[in-house]
């Protein structure tokens, strides 16, 4: 079975051509840099519309089959900020924790990171996050923080993100770990080949 992941941009300006969306590009360019095994992409690029970003959630996991869908943008507290509430919106059960980590390492390079609200949730056999919006942010929030000598010092979201994956009946995913190193227990690991 091959990974597929929906990547959702939310973002008014950007769907509408008045800049470039940087965030879609990115996390193509983060997941071929990450992962190992196959994968494929399956792109939105929409505005901040809360029945727009819960349709286009809905058809990524219902009609797209995807195991895993990403979205950028709209995590904030600014009134047109309703990707956390469409995301709860389409939810069966919400996962804190992906919020909180990311939280957590945001907050190690500015401390509006508190004003985030970014959720994870799963809907149906699909686990689906909201990011944050830069680049830089989206691949920080990912991968985690690294001391001086390369060790992990706060794990990214990403860590997590096979196991679970693999709880809910997707693919078994495995990644580059010197971009980042999946975490599973021992009894869930498959021998290396």
């Amino acid at each position: 079975m091959t990974l597929k992941i929906g990547l959702v941009s939310i973002s008014d300006r950007a769907s509408q051509g008045v800049y470039q969306d940087q965030g879609i590009p990115a996390l193509e360019e983060w997941f071929a840099r990450a992962l190992t095994s196959p994968f494929e992409t399956v792109a939105r690029l929409i505005p901040d519309e809360q029945a727009v970003i819960e349709a286009t959630l809905k058809a990524l996991v219902d009609d797209e089959g995807c195991h895993l869908v990403l979205t950028t943008g709209g995590t904030g507290p600014a009134p047109r900020d309703v990707t956390p509430e469409a995301t709860l919106a389409v939810a069966d059960r919400e996962m804190p924790g992906f919020g909180e980590q990311m939280r957590q390492v945001s907050l190690k390079f500015v401390p509006t990171a508190i004003l985030s609200r970014q959720v994870g949730v799963i809907r149906k056999s699909s686990l689906i996050l909201n990011l944050p919006g830069q680049p830089k942010a989206i691949r920080e929030t990912l991968e985690g923080l690294k001391d001086e000598n390369g060790q992990v010092a706060v794990s990214g979201i990403f860590a997590a993100v096979p196991y679970c994956i693999d709880l809910i009946g997707g693919p078994y995913i495995e990644t580059d770990e010197t971009v980042v190193k999946a975490f599973r227990p021992k009894s869930a690991q498959k021998p290396k080949a």
